[in-house]
């Protein structure tokens, strides 16, 4: 807490937070506070945070009383969104005016997808989505939330791990797909960081014209998986593939060939022209039953609005990899380690406003770890070490049982 106050001033960043209140007796800040403690501690749930609430820094970090569980609740529900939007374009703002937020080859390179959070059979809101499932017990309607979220992937200093900022996300609404919902984030995202990235990476749902065509007409470049051989610039190119020689290359310990056939023009609703590279790669792998070595290949095409000028075909293949980052570093740690999939307050504001704070605390934890943590202090640690010396500090006055009841 001393290097966030240092560094990002987070008291001053986290007070100008509101909600609908018109007079508010608990002060907004303090509720988001409380809820950064519950996520840097990994606590789970409102009430496993109630229970620590005879934590000695609690005075000093709250600077006032410590609220219920249902108070936190409530007043998450009437948060204004767009305040907590603000504060994490700050913690933002200072990273990149400190110089710690590094291109990737040459570009700022930013990773779009969406994400189911959570679903329920017995409880909804305003903002679920409906599906009917199938089951042995007859047809269910299972109610869900779902977002699209949008990470941005930095290079740090030499010596420092990579930090990757979760930036925004969209609530995806009913009957409406995902690919709409994602355009809505970006024509957000690009209003309040025009200059964070200059890339989208996406997966195949997204090789479609009004994604590639938004972010030409705002100066992006998308690279994204291609997979329907439906489309005339797959049909086009998979007829050129083999009458062109493949270039060798390699990708981490994988020995590849690769393809790459720029200024296609066979995509009529595309402005411009597009760019598609084939990754054939190939690795061995040894089977730990059989003790016997196997080789494994795999095949990677992807189309992409980046000229030749601006990323060659390696950069092209190790972009298009890192997509993955969303899904192991994203969606993965905060469900397993997080707990962003529990529903902390069954209302759409709610869920959202508790979604921009998990965020907010998954930057900051990260920004922590890689720039101030020195290299001797980091080495043989896992993250997983420091979330349980800072629960140590919660639980070191645990609540004590007098007259049979807790206080």
């Amino acid at each position: 807490m001393g290097y966030l106050e240092k560094v990002f001033g987070l008291s001053a960043v986290l007070d100008p937070v509101s909600d609908h209140r018109a007079q508010p007796r608990i002060p907004t800040a303090l509720v988001v506070k409380s809820a950064l403690i519950m996520f840097w501690c990994r606590l789970g749930s409102l009430h496993a945070l109630e229970m620590s609430a005879r934590a000695k820094f609690w005075r000093e970090w709250l600077g006032g009383a410590w609220c219920s569980a249902d108070s936190m609740g409530r007043i998450a529900a009437g948060m204004q969104s767009d305040t907590l939007r603000r504060a994490m374009h700050s913690i933002y703002g200072r990273l990149k005016r400190n110089k710690v937020l590094l291109d990737l080859y040459g570009l700022g390179v930013a990773v779009l997808d969406g994400h189911e959070t959570s679903a329920s059979y017995r409880r909804c809101c305003t903002g679920c989505l409906q599906r009917t499932l199938h089951t042995a017990q007859g047809e269910r309607i299972q109610f869900y939330h779902r977002n699209v979220t949008l990470l941005l992937l930095c290079r740090t200093p030499p010596g420092r791990p990579p930090i990757r900022l979760l930036l925004d996300l969209e609530p995806q609404r009913p009957a409406e797909t995902e690919v709409a919902t994602a355009l809505r984030l970006l024509q957000r995202v690009l209003t309040h960081y025009p200059r964070a990235f200059d890339l989208v990476l996406a997966d195949a749902l997204y090789d479609v014209a009004p994604f590639l065509n938004f972010l030409s007409q705002h100066g992006k470049y998308a690279l994204v998986v291609l997979k329907d051989e439906r489309r005339n610039a797959y049909q086009d190119v998979a007829g050129l593939w083999p009458q062109m020689e493949p270039h060798r290359g390699q990708y981490r310990s994988r020995r590849c060939c690769w393809w790459d056939v720029a200024e296609l023009t066979s995509w009529p609703e595309i402005e411009g022209s597009v760019r598609i590279v084939r990754s054939e790669e190939t690795w061995t792998v040894k089977r730990q039953l059989t003790q016997q070595v196997e080789e494994q290949t795999a095949h990677w095409i992807w189309l992409t609005t980046l000229p030749v000028t601006r990323a060659g075909t390696a950069s092209i293949v190790r972009l298009g990899h890192m997509r993955w980052d969303i899904e192991n570093y994203g969606f993965n740690e905060l469900v397993n380690g997080w707990h962003s999939n529990h529903v902390y307050r069954h209302r759409e504001p709610a869920i959202e406003c508790f979604l921009l704070l998990v965020f907010l605390a998954y930057n900051l934890f990260h920004a922590f770890l890689a720039l101030n943590l020195k290299p001797q202090v980091r080495q043989g640690k896992t993250a997983t070490f420091w979330v349980r010396l800072l629960c140590a500090e919660i639980h070191s006055h645990p609540p004590v049982c007098t007259s049979g009841s807790f206080p």
